[in-house]
């Protein structure tokens, strides 16, 4: 399952970051490939100061050894090794009318002092941050994610929007960080799903994502804009950024096991605005946003 997921993301991320840069049509990603001491390593490709996208990263790693001492205790266990792949992805356009997009597909192994498999999962998911709101960019999205749920089972969309809204919560601004999309975590063999059943889910997902997402940039990316709505989304990007360094478990995981602190920070948007007790005009689109970032919303 290892190999096969590997192989995988290496190939999604060559489709994705092929489609990108026939999108922007100015510049290319630039590959950076690392390795860690500990065993393992990846390949981060970046994107910058592009036609249409300002920053962004489409990294795969790789990485295994002894379980880090976080980790050990999350699992409750002395010893152990494990295995961890996975493909994750920000990307923040230059245009305030186009959103910033997150996704994230990874599989993780645990084993014995033997070498025996002990535990083993999938996770991840995607979702939609905008700076304005567009219903339709909302709803396509949404509509996206549904249809490569509904394939497999029809509770996987309400449960995991449920889980995704519930987890990009920005719990000390009391509002969320976009209009969500998919979260899972923990996908393990059951009963019912076998390990290559989870496989064929995560994938379908991972296969979905320039679907959700291409439309909506194509739809945007002429708009016209100004400094005005150049803030605001710096405004909101700042948002971003608290999400990730407060919240964020991926990130926080990362700091605390000695990650690479380049690739963990490649989400973090290259401009951000932190304006003291900034409140949009009522009735502005700005605050429209702002209303439905209360209160979660069902698109589809």
């Amino acid at each position: 399952m290892r190999e096969q997921f590997y192989a995988y993301i290496q190939r999604l991320q060559d489709t994705i970051t092929q489609e990108l840069e026939k999108i922007d049509g100015e510049v290319q990603f630039k590959e950076d490939i690392w390795k860690r001491k500990e065993g393992g390593g990846g390949r981060t490709r970046v994107i910058e100061n592009g036609a249409i996208f300002e920053k962004g990263g489409v990294n795969i790693s790789a990485v295994h050894g002894e379980l880090p001492e976080v980790l050990r205790k999350q699992f409750n266990v002395e010893t152990g090794d494990f295995f961890a792949c996975g493909l994750s992805l920000v990307i923040h356009p230059k245009n305030p009318f186009i959103p910033t997009v997150h996704a994230n597909w990874r599989y993780f192994e645990m084993y014995n002092e033997i070498g025996e498999i002990v535990t083993q999962w999938f996770g991840g998911g995607q979702d939609l941050t905008p700076y304005y709101l567009f219903d339709e960019d909302a709803i396509h999205f949404h509509s996206v994610c549904k249809n490569a749920c509904d394939k497999h089972h029809k509770d996987f969309y309400p449960k995991y929007k449920e889980t995704c809204d519930k987890y990009f919560w920005n719990s000390h601004r009391n509002e969320a960080r976009g209009v969500g999309g998919l979260f899972f975590d923990y996908l393990k063999e059951t009963e019912e799903l076998t390990m290559q059943n989870r496989y064929d889910f995560v994938t379908e997902i991972g296969d979905s994502f320039l679907q959700s997402y291409v439309p909506i940039v194509n739809r945007r990316k002429d708009i016209t804009y100004t400094q005005e709505h150049k803030d605001w989304q710096e405004i909101r990007r700042g948002r971003y950024v608290e999400f990730n360094l407060v919240h964020d478990r991926g990130t926080l995981f990362g700091l605390k096991t000695n990650g690479r602190i380049e690739s963990i920070l490649m989400s973090l948007p290259p401009t951000v605005q932190w304006k003291y007790n900034h409140h949009p005009e009522e009735g502005s689109d700005e605050a429209k946003l702002l209303k439905v970032l209360a209160n979660p919303k069902d698109w589809v």
